[in-house]
């Protein structure tokens, strides 16, 4: 899809009101839209932001040609004047994130987009189709994470979501803190570690245990990670340490009680001489399952359907929103507060930034935001990023550098913000 248009990776409705927009004048009125959650979802403590670095790579690719034209004019979308400007389009304003990886809160403007009302709101169901899913897959991953107490996590669920879905799953949880993913797309196109070895079917192909375990230790070698639950257990372990000698790699167990399990097999292997060989559990895990098996002899885990669905919270339930607006076209106008007073909907007026004040000890306390530029005080991080300049992105950076960012943001999150259980927002949203 490298090569292909975002420009209709939207709604309809927003093209109809770009067309309004132009009959009335307004269309030109500086404005700025900012992307928020009002909560996070029912007993999270924190949320985190994924969906930046694609965000920016489909904005670059946000065009309208011949193509999408011929579409929209085929189907009556819009009228041959909005055709005009569409095929003219490209982004020209400023836009400020949260850093990928960071922590967010009810309230934090995780995205503010400044520009012309037209060039503006072309991008909100992009930006919320992105970042609702890659956040929620960041979320759960870092709560997975902090869950395994620093055991490497396997991403798996490329085949419990659609296949574009589950490039940008893998993305997001590797950003999350997990250590390497099944799904090939995503190493190539995002340099994320990639592993895995065989399943199932593959002892079943072969005319024994034996047999199955034989080949896949000549093929990869006594590193090899041994799928050990197909028939026996027991007796699967006995022959993968026959075979492959204390050097085995790790064995994998994907059913039954996988904490009793993973006991035994520890004593079964250590029995057997091969102290050094891991294990790694799978099989439906959540950060609940994990956080249960904290006591067990597991040293790895790998997590598909649960994690790739945002383990119970599939969207974080991002909004985009105007908040401000000119009066008149001019490009000097000054800007106006406007807010939505709907029930139960509500949003504050006028642009934002953010930052995130720590005790003396560095650890959070509490986000701030503020209707002005507070600058760098003491005692305080900064929220806002600068991503794109007069149109042109700036923000670009690896997942590498995202990963790296979440490490730390966690690092300072107060001790209740890591709990599992359900519970309230660890960091209170102060406006000012």
């Amino acid at each position: 899809m490298n090569d292909h248009s975002s420009a209709l990776l939207t709604d309809h409705y927003e093209l109809t009101m770009l067309q309004g927009a132009l009959h009335s004048g307004a269309a030109a009125r500086r404005s700025v839209f900012e992307m928020f959650a009002r909560r996070l979802p029912e007993g999270r403590r924190y949320g985190v932001v994924g969906g930046t670095g694609r965000f920016l790579e489909l904005l670059e690719r946000f065009r309208f040609r011949t193509e999408e034209l011929d579409f929209l004019s085929d189907r009556g979308v819009v009228d041959e004047r909005t055709l005009e400007w569409l095929s003219e389009y490209r982004f020209s304003g400023d836009v400020w994130g949260y850093g990928e990886g960071e922590a967010y809160f009810p309230g934090s403007p995780i995205l503010v987009v400044e520009g012309t009302f037209a060039e503006a709101v072309l991008l909100e169901t992009l930006a919320l189709s992105v970042y609702n899913h890659d956040s929620a897959i960041a979320s759960a991953a870092s709560r997975m994470s902090v869950a395994a107490g620093g055991r490497p996590m396997i991403e798996m669920g490329s085949r419990r979501t659609q296949e574009h879905s589950a490039v940008a799953a893998a993305r997001a949880a590797y950003i999350g803190g997990f250590a390497t993913t099944s799904n090939l797309e995503a190493g190539r196109a995002y340099d994320v570690p990639t592993s895995g070895t065989a399943a199932h079917a593959f002892t079943l192909l072969h005319d024994s245990e034996r047999h199955a375990f034989e080949a896949q230790i000549g093929s990869l070698g006594p590193g090899t990670t041994l799928l050990v639950d197909t028939y026996d257990v027991e007796r699967a372990v006995s022959t993968a340490v026959e075979l492959a000698g204390p050097e085995l790699g790790a064995v994998r167990i994907d059913s039954g009680d996988l904490g009793r399990t993973a006991a035994r097999v520890r004593r079964q292997l250590d029995s057997l001489g091969a102290t050094g060989t891991r294990i790694v559990v799978t099989g439906d895990l959540d950060e609940h399952s994990i956080q249960a098996l904290a006591v067990a002899p597991v040293d790895g885990y790998g997590v598909g359907t649960s994690l790739v669905t945002g383990s119970g919270a599939p969207t974080v339930s991002l909004v985009y929103k105007l908040v401000a607006r000119a009066r008149g076209t001019g490009p000097e106008e000054p800007l106006e507060p406007v807010a939505k007073r709907s029930v139960g909907k509500p949003s504050r007026g006028g642009r934002k930034w953010a930052s995130r004040r720590l005790d003396d000890h560095g650890t959070a306390v509490a986000e701030e935001v503020f209707p002005y530029d507070p600058g760098t005080a003491v005692g305080t991080r900064p929220l806002l990023r600068k991503l794109v300049s007069d149109g042109e992105i700036v923000g670009h950076e690896s997942v590498h550098e995202a990963r790296e960012r979440h490490r730390a943001t966690v690092d300072e999150l107060p001790e209740q913000a890591l709990r599992m259980s359900r519970g309230e927002t660890a960091l209170p949203t102060v406006f000012h």
